[in-house]
């Protein structure tokens, strides 16, 4: 793993690493945009990605590279001559896991868009809100099952458009964010 960067590391010069940010790599949107792009693809090019993202191919490349110090994307293997295929570090691991750093990641991009939302959305073009809600449902284990997979579903439908086509002047991206837990009772031991 030598001269490699790893999730919240930055490469220095010649190889060294030094401490970064995890964040850091996520403080312009065009980043923001290839993380989520790439959840979406196993692999993703930077012509690919300016293509989907309506984007410079140079612009794309460049972010990439960034992501890539901050550990967050690497090569996929089968790079051929210019044509490098990127994927998430995460993609390379064993299936996500209680501690998974993607799912931290994940939790930090929806923060964090969220948070620019909030403190954007009196500017945010007309006819545009948020619709955040939440419920507390009394389910079994495969009912829980059930509900996510329908939730998966509806969204999957508008996640697979690649071309917005005519709407695009009035489309923008839109964060979709659901989480399902069993709620624990509190702990009686402080």
């Amino acid at each position: 793993m030598s001269g490699q960067a790893r999730p919240g590391r930055e490469a220095g010069p010649a190889g060294t690493v030094r401490p970064g940010r995890q964040g850091a790599a996520l403080g312009h949107p065009l980043r923001v945009a290839l993380l989520d792009l790439l959840s979406r693809h196993e692999t993703l090019t930077a012509t690919q990605a300016a293509r989907e993202l309506g984007e410079s191919s140079g612009a794309c490349s460049f972010h990439l590279r960034q992501l890539e110090r901050y550990g967050h994307v690497e090569e996929a293997p089968g790079s051929r001559g210019r044509v490098r295929p990127w994927r998430l570090v995460a993609a390379r691991a064993q299936p996500p896991g209680p501690g998974d750093e993607f799912r931290e990641l994940a939790r930090e991009l929806e923060n964090e868009g969220y948070r620019r939302w909030l403190a954007g959305r009196r500017t945010a073009p007309a006819g545009w809100r948020d619709e955040a809600f939440s419920a507390v449902v009394y389910l079994t284990p495969d009912q829980l099952t059930e509900v996510a997979a329908a939730i998966r579903s509806v969204i999957a439908t508008f996640a697979e458009r690649a071309d917005p086509g005519q709407d695009a002047p009035a489309v923008m991206p839109v964060g979709v964010v659901a989480r399902m837990f069993p709620l624990l009772p509190a702990s009686s031991d402080g």
